[in-house]
């Protein structure tokens, strides 16, 4: 199988539907086999109602019923590690980033990238914008948290929180078992882990519209650096292991 899409949903009622219906429509035309994973995370409004409606609909369609919140770093982790496609995708449900940004994807794949991630920031790549703003306190919130994660576990990337990444099979086998937040910040823990094994990471700007059903508030942006503290700490251990490996004998 070529590609799999995860989309990871919690209490997505209002949009699942229209979006799912939206990236089926753009891959059925891409002349390649692919399927789409929605991993509905413990939703407690219609959202499992209309993912089963979609799976009766959509052949290529699998769902993944989780009955309790386990949060979008768990989301994210059981659909790629249950994908079988060699490229994998996940996206956010609420489609604040087009699907049709897979183009820009795959010449980076040709040229020997292993990981592709959108980003919403000119700093990253010309061309990145936000179509519809957050507010002011999610902008500086947003602006001071990537400075704290670039400083303590992630080098020359800007936005790692971008909803829109996609990975090859072997990084995701390699990188995502050894990812172990829950949350938010499961972003920047694939990122940190992908930067200290050397994979090649290439980033794509996108064209992005905030969602006014997001439901990322305050808590959760101080839950994101909370976990972005422990991701620091595995990087340190998992650096000291590689310094003070044995060197092998023959």
């Amino acid at each position: 199988m070529h590609l799999s899409i995860i989309v990871p949903a919690y209490n997505e009622e209002k949009t699942l539907y229209k979006n799912i219906k939206i990236f089926n429509d753009y891959l059925s035309k891409q002349g390649y086999d692919y399927e789409i994973i929605i991993v509905n995370d413990g939703s407690i409004d219609e959202t499992e109602k209309i993912a089963k409606k979609l799976a009766a609909e959509i052949n290529n369609l699998k769902l993944i019923n989780n009955k309790i919140n386990k949060g979008k770093g768990a989301a994210v982790r059981q659909g790629l590690l249950e994908a079988k496609g060699e490229y994998r995708l996940f996206i956010d449900a609420d489609n604040a980033t087009p699907i049709n940004h897979l183009e820009k994807a795959w010449p980076k794949f040709k040229q020997g990238h292993d990981i592709i991630i959108g980003s919403r920031s000119p700093k990253d790549a010309h061309g990145a914008c936000q179509a519809v703003s957050q507010s002011w306190w999610k902008r500086l919130l947003g602006t001071c948290g990537n400075l704290i994660i670039r400083k303590l576990a992630i080098k020359n990337i800007w936005d790692t929180q971008c909803g829109f990444k996609i990975f090859t099979r072997k990084a995701v086998e390699n990188i995502i078992p050894k990812t172990t937040v829950n949350r938010w910040a499961v972003d920047a823990e694939i990122l940190a882990i992908a930067q200290l094994l050397n994979y090649k990471i290439a980033i794509i700007p996108v064209y992005w519209t905030n969602s006014p059903n997001s439901r990322v508030g305050i808590k959760e942006y101080f839950s994101t650096l909370k976990d972005v503290f422990k991701i620091k700490h595995n990087l340190n251990k998992a650096k000291s292991k590689i310094v003070n490996r044995k060197p092998r004998t023959f």
